[in-house]
């Protein structure tokens, strides 16, 4: 039997700035913030969604006068731009084509992304996103670098 990976996948990284274009139209773009890239699994639940919220809002990832990683998005003003990426829960370790077949359906993932993005703007942050199973291109200024993977 088949193990099926239960957990949303998030690539967070700090920035300076970062854009979401689908072709010649500006989708989503913020300041300094937070770029989050959001994989779907097939058995993710709106909990799973309500936790990462939670965890990513709260997390302390910028500067503080001491230049210590102490201090949340809220604290500093920033933005986060979600943007959806099914290849996340890519798996390569077979042959040399990734499977997809731990990712939500479009329909379940288009849902749960929506619900992530809503969870997400009650934190009282901005919150820009990209369009959902569009072609996107995606920029940024990272600040640090500084990337988590959750």
């Amino acid at each position: 039997m088949e193990t099926i990976i239960t957990k949303m996948r998030l690539v967070i990284q700090r920035v300076k700035q970062a854009q979401v274009n689908v072709g010649s139209e500006v989708v989503g773009k913020i300041g300094p913030g937070m770029l989050v890239f959001l994989g779907i699994a097939k058995a993710d639940a709106p909990a799973d969604a309500d936790r990462l919220v939670e965890k990513i809002a709260a997390l302390r990832i910028f500067e503080d006068g001491a230049g210590k990683m102490n201090l949340a998005a809220p604290d500093v003003g920033g933005a986060f731009l979600v943007v959806s990426q099914f290849t996340l829960l890519g798996k390569c370790d077979k042959g040399r084509r990734p499977s997809f077949d731990d990712a939500a359906d479009p329909a379940k993932g288009e849902k749960l992304y929506n619900y992530f993005v809503a969870q997400l703007k009650k934190q009282n942050v901005q919150v820009a996103t990209g369009r959902f199973r569009a072609m996107m291109d995606v920029s940024l200024v990272n600040d640090g670098p500084v990337t988590f993977i959750l």
